[in-house]
């Protein structure tokens, strides 16, 4: 199993899940566990996913991810998860 955290933050606006997971999905990426919340009008998810079966390189995925994010006026990253943990460990 391959890891990732994806994070979406931006303005709340219709389709944002539908589109993310519409990604994932026609990338063979399996959704682990998915939190998201609406806080005065900002939009905010997080995601753990498995990117055993995406047959596309990390640096590709990530990128294409960032692309959708500026189509929606989203910022979207993507950040493998012992990179994520080590980044983030006190």
């Amino acid at each position: 199993m391959k890891k990732t955290v994806v994070t979406v933050v931006g303005k709340d606006s219709v389709g944002i899940i539908a589109k993310v997971c519409t990604y994932l999905a026609n990338n063979s990426v399996n959704i682990l566990d998915i939190s998201q919340t609406i806080v005065n009008g900002f939009f905010n998810m997080m995601m753990i996913v498995d990117i055993e079966k995406c047959s596309k390189e990390f640096a590709t995925f990530a990128s294409e991810l960032e692309q959708i994010g500026e189509e929606m006026s989203c910022i979207i990253k993507a950040q493998r998860e012992d990179i994520f943990d080590k980044m983030h460990r006190i």
